[in-house]
């Protein structure tokens, strides 16, 4: 019996597709796709923005220990909301960790999650991220809706609303850079 060349073809298709799903290639793959399809984050004209004017929110750091967001009032603040589960905040999270290598000292950097410390700290040792972690306290007021896992927020020194993305977006672009210079030297 001759395997006809289509037939070969279609079995290798057939196989990378189902490796796709039930191999760890999969999960690289589908990290991979999401990085090529996030862009830059769009920047909310002057006109439309919301300022954050309540800063009395209290969080958790690495350490558990609890402090304030007031503590950023009057800086340029990039705030993540993600998970380690969700495959698109994985995805993210290199950008996120480039940005906060470019900019670390210059802004606060919130990368927040509602989840518990020892799947976080794995998950951050897995990747060799090094940015701060930061834990949401679920119940407590806050001046951003932390439903939506993941989104991220850029906040200017006045406390506006430069930048809110729903899902994914790349971080570590010319344009975010541009932006946060000219927001940093104001």
């Amino acid at each position: 019996m001759k395997i006809s060349k289509k037939t070969v073809l279609n079995i290798i298709l057939i196989l990378v597709v189902l490796s796709f799903f039930v191999t760890p290639m999969g999960h690289y793959g589908k990290i991979l796709l999401n990085r090529m399809f996030s862009f830059s984050p769009p920047v909310i004209e002057q006109a439309e923005r919301k300022q954050i004017t309540d800063y009395d929110w209290r969080l958790k750091d690495a350490d558990w220990n609890f402090f304030n967001f007031e503590r950023s009032k009057g800086n340029v603040v990039f705030i993540n909301l993600w998970a380690s589960w969700k495959l698109p905040s994985e995805a993210e999270l290199a950008s996120v960790q480039e940005l906060y290598d470019k900019y670390k000292g210059k802004m606060d950097f919130y990368i927040i999650t509602n989840e518990n410390r020892p799947p976080v700290e794995e998950f951050m040792e897995k990747h060799g991220f090094t940015f701060p972690v930061t834990y949401l306290i679920i119940g407590d007021k806050m001046p951003i809706d932390p439903s939506q896992v993941p989104s991220s927020y850029l906040i200017d020194k006045s406390g506006n609303i430069v930048i809110y993305e729903k899902g994914i977006s790349d971080w570590s672009t010319k344009k975010v850079y541009k932006l946060l210079d000219g927001l940093i030297a104001e």
